[in-house]
């Protein structure tokens, strides 16, 4: 089995401060509001596992669809010596690259990037026993804040999938772009996994299933409050709502509370009112246009150099080249 480094930049500590500012910031707000990032303890993770299998919920087999089908291709265009996951992987879809990568030859490392660091130390495991020989170097730490601090022999391929860059909004978009364009030399290169505009019944259902997982997914944000922070939430006193907002394109998470109540957060040191009916918004989840995909990159200072979907135009991943200067668009 090949060895596995670990650079730990973000402690449990860290994780609680930071947890805490989102806490006092998002339900102080006069909307209220809370970053998805926290519905990931190990139950959180585990419920997310057991959306990707729903029915509902396109979004994991189109992008595996496409990865299945062009994997090849993205390696035999990078040459990439070294794969970089903002987000700890271990899954199919990071095996159907690294096994790509590694029949082009050139591949020498993994690194994942992850918040998590049980999350990331399994996962970092699991790939370097199935990897012989292959060089695995975990980061713990969080891709809006650690992204200079990544090794790695270039050229380099970071991957971002599952759609996840939705979860931020237009002005943090662009700034994450902007990073991890900043962290790369010219020619390097950003593989991007972005959900696709379609009909709004198809995506409010993708994020309210009929068996409640999502819902369950959605109230373990209260859960890791009470953990973490001590606070009094009783998550079944709130509801799940999925809403798709026409004018932002995105899917909003909501937990709406059934009746007046008010909840003591000891570890943030406050006090939280709720009306009855009043929201916490709880995620966004915005869905892309391609041309939208094109701009946004090219903004950040990417060219777009190849554009796949799977069959039912559900899902884009976008394979991007770091730049300097103008470049026409395709």
């Amino acid at each position: 089995m090949s060895d596995v480094d670990l650079d730990v930049h973000h402690s449990t500590e860290d994780v609680t401060e930071a947890l805490r500012e989102d806490v006092r910031e998002g339900l102080s707000a006069a909307q209220k509001w809370l970053p998805s990032k926290w519905f990931y303890d190990a139950r959180g993770s585990e419920l997310f596992e057991q959306i990707t299998a729903l029915p509902e919920y396109y979004p994991t087999r189109a992008e595996r669809e496409v990865l299945a089908r062009e994997a090849g291709q993205i390696a035999a265009v990078t040459g990439a010596r070294t794969l970089v996951e903002l987000g700890s992987g271990s899954s199919e879809k990071t095996r159907l690259l690294l096994d790509a990568l590694g029949d082009a030859g050139a591949l020498e490392a993994f690194v994942p990037l992850d918040v998590s660091a049980s999350a990331l130390a399994e996962a970092a495991e699991a790939i370097a026993g199935d990897y012989p020989g292959l060089a695995v170097h975990g980061v713990v730490g969080d891709f809006t804040e650690h992204l200079g601090l990544l090794p790695g022999e270039r050229p380099r391929l970071v991957v971002f999938l599952g759609g996840t860059i939705g979860n931020l909004a237009p002005l943090e978009r662009a700034k994450f772009l902007r990073s991890v364009r900043d962290v790369l030399s010219e020619g390097e290169w950003l593989l991007l996994g972005t959900d696709l505009v379609k009909d709004p019944d198809t995506l409010v259902r993708a994020y309210d299933d009929a068996a409640g997982v999502t819902a369950a997914f959605n109230r373990n944000v209260l859960h890791v409050l009470n953990q973490r922070l001590g606070a009094d939430f009783d998550p079944e006193a709130f509801e799940h709502e999925s809403y798709w907002d026409s004018g932002n394109e995105w899917i909003e998470m909501r937990l709406r509370a059934r009746e007046a109540a008010t909840v003591r957060i000891p570890g943030a040191g406050m006090e939280v009112s709720f009306a009855a009916g009043e929201h916490v918004r709880t995620e966004i989840s915005a869905k892309f246009r391609p041309e939208g995909v094109r701009d946004e990159l090219a903004d950040a200072g990417f060219a777009l150099k190849r554009w796949w979907t799977d069959a039912e135009g559900r899902f884009g991943v976008s394979l991007s080249r770091a730049q300097t200067g103008a470049e026409p668009r395709p």
